[in-house]
């Protein structure tokens, strides 16, 4: 078993591939991608096709790409030379890598996998808001309520004729 140092930050990362490439044989450029990552000690959390589309200008002599996403962890030390070897790879035409921050790691990994997100439970919304009871809360809410509907009474009322203040 491969020991991951937790000091390890994880990274979004997309990358705009050769789609001719890509076509013609799917699992070896899946392959090269992964394999650069891992090269780097790196640990791969997701890595899969995003979408193929045309490209807004060409890259490279290419008007179409693939477009690839991973998330990986990796020290930030390594993080340098694996860009370098993106930039190396033929069936790389262009990447971009983005720290995560360590709350949206979990969601955003979910939701690559195509799984649904933790969510928040009743529990820990009442820890982010404080001591704060239920009463007060229903209290504050009845004075908010009262106050919306004065405000309401008030536009809805006619408006006075004054005299012009012309002469």
């Amino acid at each position: 078993m491969r020991r991951i140092d937790l000091s390890a930050t994880v990274y979004e990362c997309m990358h705009i591939l050769d789609s001719n490439r890509y076509a013609r044989d799917p699992s070896g450029v899946q392959e090269s991608v992964d394999s650069t990552v891992t090269k780097f000690d790196g640990e791969i959390l997701v890595s899969r096709l995003w979408n193929e589309q045309k490209l807004a200008y060409l890259v490279d002599g290419h008007r179409k790409g693939t477009y690839w996403l991973s998330y990986i962890r990796i020290e930030g030390s390594r993080l340098v030379e694996m860009e370098r070897a993106f930039q190396l790879n033929e069936n790389v035409l262009r990447t971009l890598t983005l720290r995560l921050d360590e709350r949206l790691v979990q969601p955003m990994v979910a939701h690559a996998l195509g799984e649904t997100a933790p969510t928040v439970s009743d529990d820990d919304t009442a820890s982010y808001t404080g001591d704060q009871s239920d009463a007060d809360s229903s209290e504050e809410v009845g004075e908010s309520a009262e106050t919306t509907a004065e405000t309401t009474e008030a536009v809805n009322q006619p408006v006075p004729e004054e005299a012009s203040s012309e002469s």
